[in-house]
Parts: C-alpha cells; sequence; structure tokens
C-alpha cells in the first residue's frame, strides 16, 4: 500500500470518528483488527468490539476530534488528534498498520493530564491549548 492510500484510508477513519459515526470508522477496520492501549494494558480484538466500545463510551457529550499531524509512509500513518467532549480535552497518538486497504492494528497512546513540575518553570512556556 502507498503513503497516499495509507493516508487516505486514515483520514476517512478521523473523519467517521469526528462525526461520531463508529459503525464508518469500523467500516475501515480489518477482519483482524487489534487495538492496543499501552498505558492501560488493554486490547481492542475486532470491529465488533471497537464499535460498542466507542458507541458505550461514558462521555459528557459528542466527541469532537481535530487531527494535529498526519504522517504517512508505506509502513504506515501516524496520527496525534486533539479529542475532547466538552468536558475532558485529552490528545492521542496513534500509529496505524494497513493491510488489504483497511486499518490491520492500531497502538495508540493517549495522553492524562498533568501538572507541571514547578522546579521547571523559569525554562518552559504554558501551552494551554
Amino acid at each position: 500500500m502507498t503513503a497516499h492510500e495509507g493516508r487516505a484510508i486514515v483520514e476517512r477513519f478521523w473523519s467517521a470518528m469526528a462525526a461520531n459515526d463508529f459503525a464508518a470508522a469500523g467500516d475501515l477496520l480489518h477482519d483482524d483488527y487489534l487495538l492496543d492501549w499501552p498505558q492501560s494494558g488493554e486490547r481492542i480484538r475486532g470491529r465488533e468490539n471497537f464499535v460498542a466500545l466507542n458507541r458505550h463510551y461514558p462521555a459528557a457529550g459528542r466527541w469532537r476530534i481535530t487531527v494535529l499531524r498526519l504522517i504517512a509512509d508505506e509502513g504506515g500513518v501516524a496520527t496525534e488528534v486533539a479529542v475532547t467532549d466538552g468536558q475532558r480535552a485529552d490528545r492521542a497518538v496513534t500509529f496505524s498498520e494497513l493491510r488489504d486497504g483497511r486499518i490491520v492494528r492500531q497502538t495508540e497512546y493517549w495522553s492524562d493530564g498533568v501538572e507541571p513540575a514547578p522546579w521547571r518553570a523559569r525554562w518552559v512556556e504554558r501551552d494551554d491549548g
């Protein structure tokens, strides 16, 4: 799969997720789909579990997703997205592998907001956006 093809598929995936159309996002997943969340040690196996998990996620409102960065090559696609439901705001970095025109595997790292350490304040700027 070319970088251009992979990019287009992942763009469609994030567009469906931003529309809260989890079934449409699931249609872009391979039959052998796996999603790993290393930080929590969880694995989501299969499109049905992916769609159900997203439909039942206890969000405060509709998810709004903004793709901040997308990098694609023949090996896959990496994205950084901002995600909010109106109450919480997170960032996720997702590495997507594709096979047969679909996303076969994703490894996703979610941010948990942390307060910056006071000791480094004189060397850093705050980016609250």
